[in-house]
């Protein structure tokens, strides 16, 4: 059984996971009820949606800290404009743009999943961000795949 245990919280540490279903979400503001936990529901007919503002943003905490080696972003089917222009940001900061850049999303088409590598970036915070005034942000689906970091199996 100790062998085991072992094992099991090896591989834990060492295969990355989907470590955003763990974690704490928050938005910059929400619209009709579609708030940040709904980028982590495992569902296509669900989304997050923030009001048309300056600078929007969807965060999740991780509450620990990761060695992020990819992130996943999956689109809306519908409205699907509303995640272009977004930043992907991974760090230690609740401040956004104190956080390293992990990716771009240019375009993402409807209902389509687009996959960031972050090439092992370090942080307790994954963010997507739109620049800019008057914008909306909505997504359906968020992943953030990596290991705790300083783990010494690595």
């Amino acid at each position: 059984i100790i062998l085991n245990d072992f094992l099991l919280t090896f591989i834990h540490e060492i295969v990355p996971e989907n470590v955003a279903l763990w974690g704490k979400t928050s938005q910059s503001s929400t619209y009709a009820g579609s708030g940040p936990e709904l980028a982590l529901d495992g569902l296509l007919n669900s989304w997050t949606h923030t009001n048309e503002q300056n600078n929007p943003w969807w965060r999740v905490d991780l509450l620990k800290v990761y060695r992020v080696n990819r992130v996943t972003i999956t689109n809306r089917e519908s409205s699907y404009l509303r995640i272009n222009g977004a930043v992907i940001r991974i760090g230690n900061f609740l401040d956004i743009y104190s956080n390293t850049i992990c990716g771009m999303i240019s375009t993402l088409g409807a209902g389509a999943t687009a996959t960031f590598s972050c090439s092992g970036m370090v942080g307790r915070y994954m963010v997507v961000h739109i620049p800019g005034n008057l914008k909306t942000l909505s997504l359906v689906e968020a992943g953030v795949y990596g290991t705790l970091a300083g783990n010494l199996l690595l």
